[in-house]
């Protein structure tokens, strides 16, 4: 069977729909842009970052970047929508709190940033003027997937496209996989091309930028995926690869091709199982993942997952007393350009805190 005959077949058949779509995404943004819908500017200092498409493009680890650049400069706190959680409204990070709460991927900030004010909220106005109030000394509040949220006009753009996926290339949903217009691309201050081919040289790199045309006011950056040392998601333990022979790789992510491309030089048995995006996991779930493991005739075996998959797994005792390892992903920026990336971003905020930075 030709899957790839049948995905253009299908996309085909889709394209009236994507017309549909990017008719509806215009009217949208010339509401606002005509001023018949108003937007709201925040009064601190606000960065936005988002992406023009469904799926990972790496908004996530960008946060968790901007999160150790800025740190201890300024009080920070990051906004999400808390997609997937259990719960409605306005809810601010505390030591009770679980991924239930919060949603999987402010979960993590939440953990690995104890210093940094977490909050949710499917309203981002709303959800800025409440962690205002309550946290009044806050000096930057990064937008977690808000790029196409008009309803709030950030002070700062970071716009990430992937470099197998441009958003200059791509179709609208649900042919493709752009749910925002490519024009408004011109909204960014900044935009990253991630994961990247480490080894990309200029001649790739200008392809690119002249593919995306930045306007005068943009600059392109390129990242790629950077994997940390992994560690025992229940003791906080890290692990050294070359003691492991086989492991059960448990993701609950857009698309984990680049983690298993990264594992194949590893040299593991590796038995993949797959689940949705911010999967909720069952019980039937841990039963199966722990049937696998056990199926696994190698002594130093463990049970490998993401981060964000990690944060929605500790809740189960069977996993306990198992090896459960998460691995870290970061960006890494290429051609020297990190330190350009990072005076960007603190020169935006110069202005706000001079007597802070």
């Amino acid at each position: 069977m030709n899957f790839s005959k049948l995905i253009r077949q299908r996309n085909i058949f889709l394209v009236p729909f994507s017309w549909l779509y990017k008719a509806s995404a215009f009217v949208f943004h010339k509401l606002y842009d005509w001023k018949v819908i108003g937007s709201y500017a925040p009064r601190v200092a606000t960065i936005c970052v988002g992406n023009l498409s469904v799926g990972g493009t790496g908004k996530s680890p960008m946060v968790e970047y901007l999160l150790r650049l800025l740190q201890d400069k300024t009080a920070v706190a990051v906004i999400s929508r808390g997609y997937r959680r259990k719960t409605k409204g306005f809810v601010v990070a505390n030591e009770l709190t679980t991924a239930a709460d919060i949603g999987d991927e402010p979960m993590q900030f939440h953990q690995k940033f104890p210093g940094v004010t977490i909050a949710v909220g499917e309203e981002r106005a709303k959800a800025i003027e409440a962690l205002v109030e309550q946290k009044p000394q806050t000096g930057v509040i990064i937008l977690d997937d808000a790029f196409q949220h008009r309803a709030v006009t950030p002070g700062f753009n970071i716009l990430l496209t992937e470099y197998n996926n441009l958003f200059t290339k791509d179709g609208y949903l649900p042919a493709g996989s752009l749910r925002d217009l490519k024009s408004n691309y011109q909204r960014a201050n900044i935009i990253v091309v991630t994961k990247c081919d480490p080894a990309l040289e200029n001649t790739g790199k200008e392809q690119i930028i002249k593919e995306i045309r930045p306007f005068p006011h943009q600059q392109v950056f390129f990242t790629a995926i950077a994997y940390g040392t992994p560690y025992q998601v229940f003791s906080g333990k890290t692990i050294d690869w070359p003691g492991i022979d086989a492991a059960v790789l448990v993701t609950g992510i857009a698309n984990p091709q680049p983690l298993l491309d990264y594992l194949q030089l590893k040299q593991l048995e590796l038995y993949h199982m797959v689940y949705a995006d911010h999967h909720h996991f069952s019980g039937e779930d841990i039963e199966k993942i722990l049937t696998a493991y056990n199926a696994l005739k190698q002594t130093n075996k463990i049970i490998l997952t993401t981060e964000k998959d990690a944060v929605r797994l500790v809740a189960f005792k069977e996993l306990q007393d198992l090896p459960v390892v998460a691995l870290p992903v970061q960006h890494q920026f290429l051609f020297n350009e990190g330190n350009i990336f990072d005076q960007k971003v603190i020169g935006f905020l110069e202005p706000k805190l001079k007597d802070v930075i």
